[in-house]
């Protein structure tokens, strides 16, 4: 069993019907996001311009402000609801394209604005809010000032980052995941893998569908479906890595898979891995499919080079998910699943933060904002005491659990 684990991951027992199975799981990816983008560009049209959206949301939130009352808060927080759900979600996409972290700072901004208004905070306090999301509302407007038509390199351009971008994340847990599972031994099980992200693909191209088409008239907005996806994702891979870092030691994973392997990834540890997986590839699919229509309704006529650019992502990332297979495979034994369980761990913390935010944005979680406390968006640290809590409750709770397992046992 040793020299099996040690080796590449699997021997004969890894066919490589397995590898044209992944290529074509991406290709479909490929083509089915390529054809959703097709008659997303078709079916829309265009709208207003951001710049005017953004001066919307400006004169509403100017009034609504002046006419708050601590003693009635509920009616200004019920409009702050409004802007953000009736203007800016509708916009977010877009500026998602244009600048990222502007709007994940929005995000957190409004997120903020509508928790004070919630909790009926004096009117001084609620100013000061509304300054901070103001002023940064008139940076995004810059955004929009003197917007040519998108040319073609630039359209392909915008295509190949977003996939680029959106599925890097998921990259990463999918090729740890899957190398886990070869370096086990146990390279027969790799499809629960491949199967959970073929679920993810139609999931995802169907909630961004319905997202834009009935979710937000009927009240579950993408700040909604993205917050509670992220929050499941978090503990699913908290799960995870927990488990892969408790069997680190060689000797520890030799006994284990000995005397338990074939038990343990047929139960609840296969549908994990197989739910981290969909998790993962879900979480930025639905946003992905509605980057893709913001991006089509921007560049109507330039449908070659988005599909262009959405292939070439593609095929990059299909590459670095071998490059990614081809390293860890050779990697020492422990170091290899101390560094997987590390990664699930930090990316775990990653969603918990960005999940807070989101449903915070939407008004589900309260917002107490921390001025002054920096915004790190790719490490999902977001101002705010509740996202920074969650994010510190996560990285402290295996400590807790290694403080109880010890006390229980000196008992």
């Amino acid at each position: 069993m040793q020299a099996n684990i040690l080796a590449e991951g699997g021997g004969p027992t890894q066919p490589l019907s397995s590898v044209f199975r992944f290529f074509s799981l991406v290709l479909r990816q490929a083509l089915a996001l390529t054809l959703a983008c097709l008659c997303l560009s078709m079916s829309c049209h265009a709208g207003r311009g951001g710049g005017e959206v953004i001066g919307d949301i400006l004169a509403e939130g100017e009034a609504a402000v002046e006419a708050y009352d601590p003693a009635n808060a509920l009616a200004t927080a019920n409009t702050f609801s409004a802007l953000y759900f009736n203007h800016f979600e509708a916009l977010e996409l877009d500026l998602g394209l244009k600048d990222s972290a502007l709007k994940g700072e929005l995000e957190v901004l409004f997120g903020a604005l509508n928790g004070n208004a919630m909790r009926g905070v004096p009117r001084a306090d609620l100013d000061v809010s509304w300054q901070r999301l103001k002023a940064r509302l008139e940076t995004a407007r810059q955004l929009y000032a003197g917007e040519s038509a998108l040319s073609e390199g630039g359209a392909f351009l915008k295509a190949f980052l977003i996939l680029l971008r959106e599925g890097a994340e998921a990259l990463l847990v999918v090729s740890a995941l899957a190398t886990y599972l070869r370096r086990a031994g146990a390279a027969d099980k790799v499809w629960v893998i491949h199967a959970g992200v073929a679920l993810a693909i139609p999931l995802s191209i169907l909630t961004g569908w319905a997202i834009d088409r009935f979710l937000k008239t009927a009240g579950a907005p993408l700040a909604v479906v993205e917050g509670f996806t992220m929050l499941v994702a978090s503990l699913t891979l908290f799960y995870v890595s927990c488990w892969l870092f408790a069997r680190r030691e060689a000797r520890r994973w030799e006994e284990w898979i000995a005397s338990q392997m074939d038990a343990a990834l047929s139960r609840g540890s296969l549908l994990a891995l197989s739910g981290a997986s969909c998790l993962a590839v879900y979480r930025e699919g639905a946003e992905t499919v509605l980057f893709y229509e913001a991006l089509a309704i921007s560049a109507s006529d330039r449908e070659a080079a988005l599909c262009a650019g959405l292939v070439a992502a593609a095929l990059v990332l299909t590459a670095l998910f071998f490059l990614l297979r081809h390293a860890a495979l050779r990697l020492p034994f422990g170091l290899f699943f101390g560094v997987t369980s590390i990664l699930l761990f930090g990316l775990a913390i990653v969603f918990m933060g960005q999940a807070v935010v989101e449903l915070q944005a939407a008004g589900k979680i309260a917002s107490i904002y921390l001025p002054g406390f920096p915004q790190i968006d790719w490490l999902g640290v977001a101002p705010t005491t509740q996202s920074l809590g969650a994010q510190a409750l996560l990285l402290l709770a295996p400590l807790l659990w290694m403080g109880y397992r010890r006390v229980r046992r000196q008992e």
